[in-house]
């Protein structure tokens, strides 16, 4: 990718291995499980899933992740290598990476990393801003809320 003109790592110690965590990553989406953010903004106001859904565990590169109410438009998902790491978005566009590392004490470190090159006369200008200003909250939220699900709930 070229620069960026936005980057963004965030990171969270879960109290569970990466195939406790997994499952909850590969059902994200608007029309799937949602975000485990804050839903009124970021799942048409659904409940994100408090449970792992199997119908929902397909995920495969080329596959969109979707981030429009019709589960249309989102993020390719261009790699995956369960469970250690994902990527979906456009290389030299808009990508987030996903990757767990597992810890000596059975916990694993969730990281998460958005990266976009703004394109301002584009359309997508308003997405790539709303990105920037609500990345801080959001993303904290669905750290937080993807930590106590893998940790209380599990995988089942």
């Amino acid at each position: 990718m070229l620069r960026p003109t936005f980057n963004a790592t965030r990171a969270i110690t879960v109290g569970a291995p990466p195939e406790q965590i997994w499952p909850w990553l590969v059902q994200a989406g608007l029309t799937r499980a949602g975000w485990c953010s804050y839903d009124i903004l970021d799942n048409l106001g659904r409940p994100s899933a408090r449970r792992i859904i199997p119908e929902l565990q397909k995920l495969a590169v080329g596959d969109i992740v979707p981030m429009s109410p019709d589960g249309k438009h989102g993020m390719p998902v261009q790699a995956m290598d369960a469970p250690k790491s994902m990527i979906w978005g456009t290389p030299g566009d808009t990508t987030w990476t996903w990757q767990l590392d597992p810890c000596s004490d059975g916990s694993t470190r969730l990281i998460s990393r958005v990266r976009s090159r703004y394109r301002w006369l584009s359309p997508t200008i308003a997405f790539s801003l709303l990105l920037e200003f609500g990345d801080f909250w959001m993303m904290r939220k669905m750290l937080l809320n993807l930590r106590d699900r893998a940790e209380s709930i599990g995988s089942g």
